[in-house]
């Protein structure tokens, strides 16, 4: 009897932390977001559905620009983290070490400091900018701050190690006779690596895909920093009515829209690269 119940009992710590930490914080939320009062008369609950099709009314600008910024993050960093994890996995050697502490070194510093050096970076009259005007390589009226790039390019710099990892991880369990068995077969560099190498990888673009586009949806901290009012995302809206108008049911209706479309996104994308396939191709190796 104890043999069967032993497994429950080592769960139970992570399913009572999960159910304190998470699904409580949720079911409040959920409640908050169908009442309707005020910060200073208290909120009631009056299950006005209604909070959720007026705050999707009033921002729907920024949740679509929120998934636009995030898709075009998430497609640069699997551009440029893609080949850089094909080469730590295949042509790092002894220093993939090295490579991978170099990767994760800028998580030492701060988010929200990195992203602030991004601003000094980018600045009008910064040190890079602020240089080439000076040398006559740019016009006076340059500028990258309160730009989609601007905003775009510190969620690509500031999520990119979360692409590259997972990515990583599954090229570094292909067996390197499996391609050279492919090339024995006449197959060429691009064809060994379009039918071998990159569906053995799906697993680790699966999920670097899922880490990197759900938080650069829902991050407020580059658009505020980055960007301008026209380059608002939908984080920086939740946290303005939470924070600043105290209008908790319109911010609280607002999370859980975005929590719902990301759930509907993630399903989307998991039936389409074909989730079982992938994932029963990790379990084989």
């Amino acid at each position: 009897m104890k043999s069967r119940l032993t497994p429950y009992l080592l769960a139970l710590p992570s399913w009572l932390w999960l159910g304190i930490f998470l699904v409580v914080p949720l079911a409040a939320m959920l409640s908050v977001s169908t009442t309707t009062g005020n910060n200073i008369d208290g909120f009631v609950q009056s299950f006005a559905f209604s909070n959720y099709t007026d705050a999707i009314g009033r921002y729907s600008a920024q949740l679509g620009r929120s998934f636009l910024y995030g898709a075009l993050a998430t497609v640069a960093m699997l551009v440029i983290g893609y080949p850089v994890a094909y080469f730590i996995a295949f042509k790092g050697g002894n220093r993939k070490s090295m490579y991978l502490f170099l990767l994760l070194l800028p998580f030492f510093v701060s988010f929200v400091l990195r992203t602030i050096s991004w601003g000094f970076l980018l600045a009008d009259d910064g040190i890079l900018f602020g240089t080439l005007k000076g040398w006559g390589l740019l016009p006076a009226g340059f500028h990258v701050l309160a730009t989609t790039f601007a905003v775009v390019a510190g969620l690509t710099y500031n999520w990119l190690p979360f692409m590259i990892l997972p990515i990583y991880v599954a090229l570094e369990r292909v067996d390197p006779r499996v391609i050279e068995a492919a090339q024995d077969l006449y197959a060429t560099r691009v064809a060994a690596f379009r039918r071998v190498v990159l569906p053995l990888s799906l697993p680790g673009v699966f999920a670097g895909v899922l880490m990197t586009f759900v938080p650069a949806t829902a991050d407020p901290v580059n658009a505020q920093i980055l960007g301008g009012t026209a380059n608002t995302m939908i984080g920086n809206v939740i946290q303005t009515e939470y924070l600043t108008n105290l209008n908790y049911p319109s911010a609280s209706a607002l999370s859980f829209t975005l929590m719902a479309v990301l759930l509907v996104g993630i399903f989307i994308y998991a039936k389409a690269l074909g989730t079982e396939n992938v994932l029963e191709a990790a379990a084989n190796r």
